[in-house]
């Protein structure tokens, strides 16, 4: 029954119930969103950072050379795929304060390290998440609760267990070290692995992240709902400057505030297919991918990453229409030739509003790359 629903749902576009948007080809629609420029100023350094840690993770990732090298040819190699357009060594240039170019004469060619500030940031970043190994396991915890079969298979974890803030080692410092909690299950295709929960570990009431923000607008004397029935299916919402909102646009916002839904830790129960079933369906799969990124350390991930799991969610939808539809509470970048979408209640002037210790840390490393090759402030 459900899946008959969701083909009703792909034949009818869901701005027909939210959004006033017309729906052309991926590329238009993609570039006829309100752009955010708050957000797109932050993206200009955010997709430079993105590069530097996946070489800094190339260069970590070899524990063959002391300390940690990659050769300027191995770069060079892989430019394409690390989107470096004019090449490995300029890019590296750029940020002096991260990256060490040094000539190893044993095998006369230029090597790459990282520099010992660049270093000190990582062990910070280690030793934070070793520092909050509990609430790592509680994410992975909500993570797995959002599948109806509290499973989710290995190789999508990996996509994401930096977002996540887990330990480069969590298959042994997290899944191992908990066997009361998780195990690991061989899946029917090769050389795959399912993450699942326990069948005897006790789930306790699971409480969504945005039930804290409904809590919180409830408590306000000037809330434009404080009545805890108004505020319990609502989520905040809110929009760029000079972004025009509509009486039409604001009146199906306000009626889809009041839809009721099953949240992403309820097991998805069979609807009758009706226009307000698809609703439904459809606003559920907004809480779930609101949640996925309350549960990042950063409130932000790929469009591409994140819809790994949909099928693990029983979300039908396609993930970049979810969030184009609904700009008051997703934005979405394409900078840097990626999709990234952000959770808009989570930032103020492009930083997070309730930071966390692994991402103060992850901050020094941006603070290096809008550096660039200017010098440290000196003391006085």
């Amino acid at each position: 029954m459900i899946p008959m629903m969701i083909n009703s749902i792909r034949r009818r576009p869901l701005a027909a119930y939210i959004t006033l948007r017309s729906k052309t080809t991926a590329a238009q629609y993609v570039e006829s969103r309100a752009r955010d420029a708050v957000f797109e100023k932050f993206m200009d350094k955010y997709k430079n950072l993105l590069k530097v840690i996946a070489i800094q993770d190339l260069i970590l990732s070899n524990p063959t050379r002391t300390p940690p090298s990659v050769s300027l040819d191995f770069l060079n190699r892989l430019s394409q795929k690390l989107h470096l357009n004019r090449g490995a060594a300029s890019f590296l240039r750029r940020y002096p304060h991260i990256f060490d170019i040094y000539y190893e004469t044993t095998v006369s060619q230029p090597f790459v390290r990282l520099t010992d500030v660049a270093t000190q940031i990582c062990r910070e970043e280690a030793e934070a998440i070793t520092a909050t190994l509990p609430a790592v396991v509680d994410r992975l915890i909500l993570l797995l609760s959002m599948s109806k079969s509290k499973s989710l298979p290995l190789r999508a974890i990996f996509k994401v267990w930096k977002e996540l803030g887990l330990p480069d080692d969590f298959e042994d410092s997290v899944i191992c070290q908990n066997p009361h909690i998780f195990s690991l299950q061989d899946a029917h295709e090769p050389h795959t692995h399912i993450l699942k929960l326990v069948d005897e570990f006790p789930l306790r009431h699971l409480r969504p992240a945005v039930e804290d923000w409904r809590v919180t607008e409830c408590s306000k004397e000037k809330s434009e709902m404080n009545s805890p029935v108004e505020m319990q299916y609502c989520f905040k919402h809110q929009y760029p400057s000079g972004m025009r909102l509509s009486k039409n646009f604001r009146a199906k916002v306000k009626e889809w505030q009041s839809l009721p839904y099953m949240g992403p830790y309820e097991e998805l129960r069979e609807m009758k297919p009706s226009k307000v079933g698809m609703r439904r369906l459809e606003k559920r799969a907004v809480a779930i991918a609101h949640e996925f990124l309350s549960l990042t350390v950063e409130k932000t991930i790929e469009v591409e990453k994140i819809s790994h799991f949909r099928k693990w969610f029983e979300i039908e939808l396609n993930m970049r229409d979810l969030f184009l539809d609904h700009p008051g509470i997703f934005y979405l970048s394409t900078k840097g030739k990626r999709h990234t979408v952000f959770l808009r209640e989570a930032y103020e002037r492009g930083r997070l509003i309730n930071p966390n210790p692994v991402y103060n840390v992850r901050r020094k490393l941006l603070d290096l790359v809008v550096m660039g090759r200017h010098q440290f402030p000196c003391d006085n």
